[in-house]
Formats: C-alpha cells, structure tokens, sequence
C-alpha cells in the first residue's frame, strides 16, 4: 500500500497541510497512522465530510437557561 504525506493529500484534496494534520488528529481520515511525528494517509482514504455548520445558526449545548 502506497501512502502520501499530508502535505501530498492536502494537494490532492484542496485543502492545507494543516487542516489535513487536524483531520487526522480527530480520527476523521480512514487509516491515518502516526509515523514519528508525522502522518502517513493511505493513498486510496477518502476525503472526509465538511462537518462545519451550514445553516448559519449556532447549536448552543449544555444547560440553556
């Protein structure tokens, strides 16, 4: 299996090198693996959602008074 550095998958995928190493970091890239101090993402992983509100509206958790 041939894996790409997050600087290589954030080309392939349009976004920075450091949304790609956040992304690994929340576990959201499928067979991310830690390399030393870097990250190795399988060439096949699939670019996860945008799990960012779209509605425009805030989801207020905890205790709403």
């Amino acid at each position: 299996m041939r894996y790409l550095s997050t600087s290589e998958t954030a080309e392939k995928w349009g976004l920075s090198s450091r949304r790609v190493v956040v992304l690994c970091n929340e576990g959201r890239i499928d067979g991310a693996q830690k390399a030393g101090s870097t990250w190795i993402i399988p060439e096949n992983a699939q670019k996860p959602g945008d799990a960012r509100i779209k509605s425009g509206k805030y989801i207020k958790k905890g205790d709403e008074k």
